[in-house]
C-alpha cells in the first residue's frame, strides 16, 4: 500500500505543476485550463477537453450568429414586435384550430353538428400554408363552464393551436374568455349568444350568431304581434344563455304592452317539472316562453298538458330548435315555435349540404341550427390565418398572435354560408336576425 501511495503522490504533484504552467501561459482562459486536466486524466477525458477548445470561438461569436439567423432565415421581425410572439409551426406540421363544445351528454348534438361542419370546412375552404395543412382539434366541454375553462387551458398549452372555433355555449364561453385573452388566442363562436359576452371588454372574443338581445326582442315581438299573445309565462334553466334570453323576452314583451304573469326556473337534467308548471298553469297564460336547451324544453312540452297548459303556445329559442326536441317531445312538440338561424338557399350552401350529408350520412340542420355557422367559423379563421401568417425559408409557418387577434376582429365582408360576416369593434359579426320555425306534422317548418 505504501508504494501505491507514493506513486499517487507523484502523479498528483505532476498534475499540479502542469496546471500552474498552463495558467501562466494562457492568461486564465477556461478551455485551456481544462486541457491539461484532460491530458493527465487519460484518453477518456481527452475528447471533452478538445470539445471545450472547439467551443472557444463560438463562445465569442455565438451572440451574433442567432441574431443574423433570425434576420435572414429565422423568425420574421413581426414575431419580435408582436405582444404575444408567434405561433411557430414547423414545415409539414398541422396548423391547429381548436373546437370547444359539448361532445357528450344531453347536448352532444350541438357539438357533433358544429364540429362535423368544421371538418367539412377544413376540406373545402382551408388551403395549406406552404407545406402545412389546417387541422380541427375537437375537445369536449360537456357544455359547462368548468369544461370550458378546462378545454381553454388545454388549448393554450399547445403552441401550435392558433385560433379557437368556439366555444359553443355561453357559460362555457364566459369561463374561457379570460384564459384566451391572456394567451392571445382569437375566438370565433358559432352560437354563444349571451349579450354580456361582448360587453366583457375582451380583445379575443367574436361571434357570428345573432345575440340573445336581438333574438329575445324579435321573439317577444313575434309572440305579441304574430301569435297575438297578451299574457306570457317565462321559464328558464338558470344558465347564462337561458336566463339571459328569457329576461330579454320578458322585458320586451311588457314593453310592447303584454303582461308577464309568471317567471319560473327549472333545474337542468331533471325529468319532472310538474311543480313549476302547475304554478304557471294556475295563471292560464296565452303562451309559455322557455330559455334553454332541447332536453329541458322537451320535458316542459311533455308536461304542459297535465299542468293545465294544453291551450298555451310553447315558444322557445335556437337552443331548442333541432331534431333532439322532436325526438324527445314526440307528438307533444306539435305546434311549438322556436327561433333559428338556418340560412337561405344558395349554390354554396347546396355544395356544402351535399358534402356534409355524404360524409356524415344525414342532412345538415337536423342535429342543430348551427351547422352552417360551424362551417363559417372555421372557413373564416382559415382565411384570416392565411392572410396573417408568414412562411420561413425552411417552410416553418409563423403566425403573429396579437396581429391575428386584431385581424379576426377586423373581419369585414366575409361571405359565409350564413351570410355576411363583418365584425363590430366589440366582436359582433352577425348582420342578420333570427328566422321563426314551428313544428308541423312532426317536422320544423317556416312559421307564418
Amino acid at each position: 500500500m505504501q508504494k501505491h501511495r507514493m506513486w499517487l503522490f507523484v502523479v498528483v504533484l505532476a498534475m499540479v505543476s502542469l496546471l500552474v504552467v498552463a495558467c501562466g501561459g494562457q492568461g486564465g482562459e477556461v478551455p485551456d485550463v481544462e486541457e491539461p486536466a484532460g491530458d493527465d486524466a487519460g484518453e477518456e477525458m481527452e475528447e471533452p477537453a478538445d470539445a471545450g477548445d472547439e467551443m472557444e470561438e463560438p463562445a465569442d461569436e455565438g451572440a451574433e450568429e442567432p441574431a443574423a439567423e433570425a434576420g435572414a432565415g429565422g423568425e420574421p421581425a413581426a414575431c419580435a414586435d408582436d405582444e404575444f410572439g408567434c405561433a411557430v409551426i414547423p414545415g409539414g406540421s398541422s396548423i391547429k384550430i381548436g373546437y370547444a363544445g359539448p361532445m357528450t351528454g344531453d347536448n352532444a348534438a350541438f357539438g357533433t353538428d358544429i364540429s362535423n361542419a368544421g371538418l367539412v370546412a377544413i376540406d373545402m375552404a382551408c388551403q395549406p400554408i406552404g407545406d402545412s395543412s389546417f387541422e380541427l382539434v375537437i375537445q369536449d366541454t360537456g357544455g359547462t363552464p368548468e369544461g370550458g375553462a378546462s378545454v381553454a387551458n388545454l388549448f393554450v398549452s399547445d403552441p401550435t393551436v392558433v385560433a379557437i372555433a368556439g366555444h359553443t355555449f355561453s357559460g362555457s364561453t364566459e369561463a374561457a374568455i379570460p384564459i384566451y385573452d391572456d394567451a392571445g388566442l382569437p375566438m370565433l363562436s358559432p352560437s354563444a349568444t349571451n349579450p354580456s359576452l361582448t360587453e366583457m371588454g375582451s380583445a379575443v372574443f367574436n361571434r357570428i350568431a345573432f345575440t340573445d338581445q336581438v333574438q329575445g326582442e324579435q321573439a317577444a315581438a313575434y309572440l305579441f304581434n304574430n301569435i297575438g299573445a297578451q299574457t306570457l309565462a317565462v321559464v328558464h334553466d338558470g344558465g347564462a344563455y337561458g336566463q339571459g334570453l328569457a329576461d330579454v323576452v320578458a322585458a320586451e314583451f311588457e314593453a310592447l304592452g303584454g303582461e308577464v304573469v309568471a317567471t319560473e326556473a327549472v333545474t337542468p337534467g331533471e325529468t319532472d317539472y310538474s311543480a313549476p308548471l302547475a304554478a304557471i298553469g294556475a295563471m292560464a297564460p296565452d303562451a309559455v316562453y322557455f330559455g334553454g336547451y332541447s332536453p329541458e324544453a322537451s320535458v316542459i312540452a311533455n308536461q304542459m298538458g297535465t299542468a293545465g297548459l294544453g291551450d298555451a303556445v310553447f315558444f322557445s329559442d335556437d337552443g331548442t330548435y333541432g331534431v333532439d326536441f322532436l325526438n324527445l317531445a314526440g307528438e307533444n312538440a306539435e305546434g311549438a315555435f322556436a327561433t333559428s338561424l338556418v340560412p337561405p338557399e344558395s349554390p354554396a350552401r347546396a355544395e356544402f349540404d351535399a358534402a356534409y350529408e355524404e360524409q356524415f350520412g344525414q342532412q345538415p340542420g337536423v342535429l342543430s341550427a348551427f351547422t352552417w355557422n360551424g362551417f363559417d367559423i372555421v372557413a373564416a379563421l382559415c382565411s384570416v390565418i392565411s392572410e396573417t401568417a408568414e412562411v420561413g425559408d425552411d417552410g416553418t409557418v409563423y403566425v403573429p398572435r396579437a396581429a391575428l387577434v386584431q385581424n379576426v376582429r377586423g373581419l369585414s365582408g366575409f361571405e359565409g354560408l350564413s351570410g355576411d360576416i363583418t365584425c363590430s369593434e366589440t366582436g359582433e359579426c352577425n348582420t342578420a336576425g333570427p328566422t321563426f320555425y314551428m313544428v308541423q306534422d312532426g317536422a320544423w317548418v317556416l312559421a307564418p
